[in-house]
């Protein structure tokens, strides 16, 4: 099957299932809204389909091949074809590094030569509309919007079949919302790649996802 999969998805924290049994799939040149109440296990949804979180019960599949283990215990062949756009790009990256060093982050981390990976963030930098003034400033010297097309960009280096978006633009004023999701479909169009998309902006879901899934009711 040509999807990111996750077939029975039970997580519990210490008595408490986040997820009970959840099934959802991500189909290739696809977006999927995900919506529902807080609490009620989105984030950890995404965090089990990135390949970081442990699961009590059923199996992640990308593109028929079944997931085993998590992080870096997952062959970089497979666990690169994730990419995840989270919530607060504040939080998701590291103070120290220049927008730059944050858009290379995942292809040092995998091995590429330093001469791919400055040209490709230079490709990365244009698509997500960065600058190159923007790329030597740290994250506290640039707004969240301007940060969250780092992360963006950092995204989609490895050129994911998937990308995980996780509340991704609700920190963002409308023009970066906009540019995200134009982004993101323009990737989509491009490589056939399958994009859910968690939020409580129904407007948005509406406007993005070709079909919507509710949890937690």
């Amino acid at each position: 099957m040509t999807a990111l999969v996750a077939d029975q998805i039970t997580v519990s924290y210490g008595q408490q299932h986040v997820l009970d049994g959840l099934t959802i799939h991500i189909g290739q040149g696809e977006t999927v809204g995900l919506r529902g109440p807080s609490g009620c296990g989105k984030s950890t949804l995404v965090r089990v389909l990135a390949m970081v979180q442990p699961v009590d019960r059923g199996q992640v599949t990308i593109d028929g091949t079944p997931v085993t283990g998590t992080r870096h215990r997952v062959p970089a062949a497979v666990r690169t074809r994730i990419g995840v756009l989270f919530q607060s790009p504040r939080s998701a990256t590291d103070p120290r590094l220049r927008l730059a060093d944050i858009i290379a982050e995942p292809l040092r981390s995998t091995g590429h030569p330093e001469a791919t990976v400055q040209t490709r963030v230079a490709e990365l930098a244009d698509l997500a509309g960065l600058t190159t003034d923007l790329l030597a400033r740290r994250p506290h010297a640039v707004s969240d919007g301007q940060l969250q097309r780092a992360c963006l960009a950092r995204a989609l280096a490895h050129r994911p079949g998937y990308v995980l978006c996780d509340e991704a633009t609700t920190m963002l004023d409308a023009s970066t919302q906009a540019h995200v999701a134009a982004v993101l479909t323009d990737y989509q169009r491009a490589t056939n790649a399958g994009i859910l998309a968690v939020s409580h902006d129904q407007l948005l879901l509406d406007k993005w996802a070709h079909r919507i899934v509710t949890i937690g009711r």
